[in-house]
């Protein structure tokens, strides 16, 4: 079989003959002028990159000064009733005072969702207060269906210093229950920690929780609220979304501390967590009712009595 051969090149190629020096001249600017737009560009985009973050050469992101060093964060929802919800921000405003921290109650409804389930509020909120509060040391979501029992506890002192911190994380702690592949990491120290949770016997609640004021505590608001996950229309909403992105995402598993659920969130129904023992820094309320024996309000008023009390002492 043949097979054709491409044609040989000329052995007598045609004498080399240079540019003019004009045309060499005009492509040499249109070349500047290229390159000065691009330069341009990616200025300009530089610039935006740093604004929108805050990291923009010379520029750094503001540092809390620690005035105050907590604010509590309560959503009020008005269903639960007027009365129980002044109760809420009586105890939450009492125990602030004597520990020099700040409050802050968004109502369901302040926020537009975009059609998501109202308990999603409680992530925008958090933003919010972030905003809101930027010389504050850290954050402190309580759900509304709580109340704060122990006033001698101190948030930054007692949970969240160091030593303190240190002996309560639970290391290589399965996140989700009874059994995950998915743990905690063993080699993280206190001052590496962004976000504080307790677990009950469904695994990850954030009904009360703590989150350090910094940008990695941003980007976590709004990795949570992303519609992505939002869409995904888990059963128990902004629960089950927050279980799935400290699984998957190793940015959010390398800041979290998991510690024991009676250091922030003791319930008031033994079957579904750790039961309320006097003492205790909070009682939860774990799906109480607006209405009925079940009511928040109902709940509340076996506790109302004792927290008073401790805290007329304090």
């Amino acid at each position: 079989m043949h097979f054709a051969y491409p044609p040989r090149k000329s052995s007598n190629p045609p004498p080399f003959r240079p540019r003019s020096s004009r045309l060499a001249a005009a492509r040499r600017s249109r070349l500047r002028t290229v390159a000065l737009i691009g330069v341009g560009f990616l200025f300009l985009l530089y610039l935006l990159r740093g604004k929108s973050t805050g990291t923009a050469k010379g520029t750094t992101r503001h540092i809390p000064s620690g005035s105050p060093p907590v604010v509590i964060v309560t959503v009020v929802n008005y269903d639960n009733g007027m009365e129980y919800a002044d109760v809420v921000k009586e105890n939450r405003i009492s125990y602030a005072k004597l520990h020099g921290y700040e409050t802050f109650f968004p109502h369901i409804g302040d926020y537009d969702l975009r059609g998501s389930p109202m308990s999603w509020t409680k992530v925008v909120a958090l933003r919010h207060a972030l905003a809101k509060f930027p010389d504050a040391s850290y954050i402190w979501f309580l759900d509304q269906e709580a109340l704060i029992m122990n006033p001698e506890i101190s948030v930054h002192k007692d949970i969240l210093a160091y030593e303190k911190l240190d002996k309560m994380m639970l290391r290589r702690q399965p996140v989700t229950l009874p059994e995950s592949v998915i743990k905690t990491y063993p080699q993280l120290k206190p001052n590496q920690i962004d976000l504080v949770l307790t677990q009950d016997k469904e695994g990850v609640d954030g009904k009360s929780m703590i989150l350090r004021n910094s940008d990695w505590s941003e980007f976590f608001l709004d990795t949570w609220y992303d519609p992505l996950f939002r869409s995904y229309n888990f059963e128990l909403a902004e629960t089950h979304t927050l279980e799935h992105i400290i699984q998957w995402h190793a940015t959010i598993l390398s800041k979290l501390a998991l510690i024991p659920q009676r250091t922030m969130n003791s319930y008031s129904d033994s079957t579904l967590g750790e039961a309320y023992a006097e003492g205790d820094f909070v009682v939860r309320f774990p799906g109480c009712t607006g209405t009925g024996e079940k009511s928040c309000q109902q709940e509340a008023s076996r506790y109302n009595e004792r927290w008073r009390k401790a805290f007329a002492s304090a």
